[in-house]
């Protein structure tokens, strides 16, 4: 079998699509000289065809012109990250530590690397939406391209552009990367890494591994212990394959360890050993400790669903979707990752049989191994994680499928004139259409004639491949094409509509309304019948907002949009009302019924609150003279007023409103220290999920309430801490 597919990939490769046997280097005296750079940009490498570097740029240039379109009708998009990253632009400390205010009262429950892009560009160009979700759209671009750069060195730069677009027209990365939460940053990280230990596959140098070991590092420091699920296989795949001794190779693993550590361990030892006096509350954490944060609730919790401080408690069966080897296929998921999975698979298989017999050092094999062993392992974990899962998790996948469905398509293509590998890449078309037929059909009225021209399309493509090898080149390309077409056509449709619609929330997803059909309780998403919390809790999943509306209460469109009641909408448009008691009757031990001031119980915890210009005015007033203008339970709903006042807002017990900071004797050395003006009431879940009153954050309101003095505003009620009741 030839081995040619482990070189790089050279000029003169039939349609661009598969490398021939590279040509010796030229001898020194006979290279070019350097070319000048624009030229260079623009024309890329020489052996490269001509047209392959502008279409990299066009790939790039329409990725980021999507990506941006209509970005801040999104306004703040997730507040609760949005209120730290305006916290970190006022405040050094706070940009350090990720506190949701600049008083530095709490942190948020992650560590704070990812918001770093975020806050610089706050500190630039000021707190707005585009400010705030620009830098990820950055990181998409960029995750593009590492994508197309790992294929295309390995493979060619047609599959390299195969790969980009699969990328960039997945859902949930369309939508997570124009989204504030962790994940855009984690996904380039963890690219980049699996680019690194292919390149060191290739030549063996030690610097690969090391870079690989720092990307993987700060990956932690975007969303702990998640970094480190593709570091078995990437781990493996060098020590079997690396072009180096065993004892090389196992002592530049150990340096690319020591790396990971250092890059990943620096700010850990920094907040472990920082007094604790000194420093905000670890958010999160039931004990300040961030490495409890790191094992626990965002670490092993998640796995097994005994999340200490969860607003779920416990894990179960379906309280945060079905678990089982499907679950990525499922009605709750699917639509937002799963379109070219089942190609990746049946390519993935290819490519590997493909190279089998290949020598032990075989990039193109490790390329395999490397993007598919971290897609197989990131798939297993989703699939049976126990604990706290969204489906916007899943954008983690979506570079790993992409290089693999690029790669395969590189490889098969190439050898197309064998039957196995034609009938083999027919097969993933097919596979990729009928699986978009289904996911389309979960969505009837959304573009019904989509689904059958995806279907027939890919039918007819597929069986154009089937002789690809006997066909003409002309007519093979048009059937390759028509393939590729039909096998995107799902996904690029639901990220046409997800770029088109406002995602706000905790908990956004892709796709039109009714794409994702996960409610906590078993409810669906916005429909008000329990799908917002578990147990039924609320009034439905967040996620999507009007588009562009203006609001008049001091926020950006998109963020608290002056919905009747001051509830913010779900994916199908509904709404839970500010003024609005729970139908279960059911009072949270934040501070009492929905209404007390702002979204209480579930809208609250998720979605926060919506401040109207009168209580934005009364927190304003006086506010350079305290420490935190107001407190409020969860940080929801802190994080609304504080966006809206551009002051600080205590988050009482952080997220859920069930962490133990403040303490009520601390929150009493506060007031008393005329650190704090106003009590918000309501609030997130607070006083534990159990309602016992038990946890601080009902103290604190029940000690409130009883001893100051209550201010009404419209349809909010504050508590001013400098007035007795």
């Amino acid at each position: 079998m030839s081995t040619h597919f482990d070189q790089p990939a050279q000029q003169g490769a039939a349609a661009g699509w598969g490398p021939p046997p590279s040509a010796p280097p030229p001898a020194p005296e006979t290279a070019e000289p350097r070319r000048p750079l624009v030229p260079r940009v623009w024309r890329g490498r020489p052996e490269d065809p001509r047209w392959a570097r502008p279409a990299l740029l066009g790939l790039l240039a329409l990725t980021l012109a999507t990506y941006l379109y209509g970005l801040s009708a999104s306004g703040y998009a997730n507040s609760f990250y949005s209120a730290a990253v305006q916290a970190g632009g006022k405040s050094w400390k706070a940009f350090f530590f990720g506190s949701l205010d600049a008083g530095n009262a709490i942190t948020v429950d992650k560590p704070s690397a990812f918001m770093w892009p975020m806050e610089l560009s706050v500190r630039i160009f000021g707190l707005n939406s585009w400010a705030v979700l620009t830098p990820q759209v950055l990181m998409g671009v960029g995750t593009v391209a590492v994508v197309y750069a790992a294929v295309r060195r390995r493979f060619s730069p047609a599959a390299g552009l195969v790969a980009g677009a699969v990328l960039a027209l997945t859902p949930v990365a369309a939508l997570m990367f124009r989204f504030n939460n962790p994940d855009a940053l984690l996904a380039l990280l963890m690219s980049l890494a699996c680019y690194f230990v292919v390149r060191a596959v290739e030549d063996g140098r030690t610097r690969w591994l090391v870079w690989a070991g720092v990307a993987i590092g700060f990956a932690f420091l975007a969303k702990t212990l998640q970094a480190f699920l593709i570091l078995p296989p990437l781990a493996v795949v060098y020590a079997v394959c690396g072009p180096v001794r065993l004892r090389k190779r196992l002592a530049q693993l150990a340096l690319a360890t020591v790396a990971l550590v250092v890059a990943g361990g620096w700010w850990v030892a920094v907040v472990e050993l920082w007094p604790a006096s000194s420093r905000p509350y670890i958010g999160g954490s039931q004990n300040n400790s961030f490495l409890e944060l790191t094992f626990g609730y965002n670490g092993l919790g998640r796995i097994s669903g005994d999340e200490t401080g969860s607003v779920g408690g416990r894990g179960g069966s379906g309280q945060w979707g079905e678990t089982g080897w499907d679950r990525m296929f499922g009605s709750e998921i699917g639509s937002q990752i799963s379109w070219l999975i089942p190609a990746a698979l049946i390519l993935l298989a290819a490519g590997l049989w493909a190279t089998r017999r290949l020598r032990r050092t075989s990039v193109t094999r490790a390329s395999f191994l490397v993007w598919g062993g971290s897609l197989l392992m990131t798939m297993v974990v989703f699939s049976y994680m126990a604990g706290i899962f969204h489906q916007y998790y899943t954008v983690a996948l979506a570079p790993y499928v992409a290089a693999v469905t690029g790669m395969g398509a590189g490889l098969l293509w190439e050898r197309r004139r064998e039957t196995w590998a034609s009938i083999t890449l027919a097969a993933a078309v097919v596979a990729a259409a009928a699986w978009g037929y289904v996911l389309l059909d979960r969505t009837p009225d959304y573009l019904p004639w989509l689904r059958w021209l995806v279907l027939v399309g890919g039918l007819a493509a597929a069986f154009g491949l089937v002789f690809a090898g006997r066909i003409s080149r002309r007519l093979a390309l048009g059937a390759a094409a028509a393939g590729l077409v039909v096998a995107l056509a799902g996904p690029a449709a639901y990220t046409l509509s997800t770029v088109d619609s406002a995602h706000t929330g905790s908990i956004p997803t892709a796709g039109p309304a009714g794409a994702s059909t996960m409610g906590f309780g078993g409810g669906r998403p916005g429909g008000g019948d329990g799908g917002g919390m578990p147990g039924g809790l609320g009034g439905g999943m967040p996620g999507r907002g009007q588009q562009g509306q203006p609001n008049g209460n001091g926020n950006p469109p998109g963020q608290g949009q002056g919905f009747p009641g001051g509830g913010m909408p779900g994916r199908n448009g509904s709404t839970q009302g500010q003024g609005q008691a729970p139908q279960n009757g059911n009072r949270f031990p934040g501070g009492g019924a929905m209404g007390e001031g702002g979204r209480t119980g579930a809208g609250g915890l998720l979605n926060g609150a919506q401040v109207g210009s009168a209580a934005r005015k009364l927190l304003e007033e006086d506010a350079g003279d305290y420490t935190w203008a107001a407190a409020a339970i969860g940080s929801q709903n802190s994080a609304s007023y504080q966006l809206a006042t551009g002051d600080p807002v205590m988050a009482i017990g952080g997220f859920n409103g069930t962490d133990p900071s403040p303490t009520l004797a601390r929150f009493k050395e506060y007031v008393a220290a005329g650190k704090i003006h106003y009590f918000i009431a309501g609030g997130g879940m607070g006083g534990g999920m159990g309602g016992d009153g038990s946890g601080s954050a009902s103290k604190i309101s029940s000690w409130v309430q009883a001893n100051f003095k209550k201010v009404t505003v419209g349809s909010a009620t504050f508590y001013d801490l400098t007035r007795s009741g």
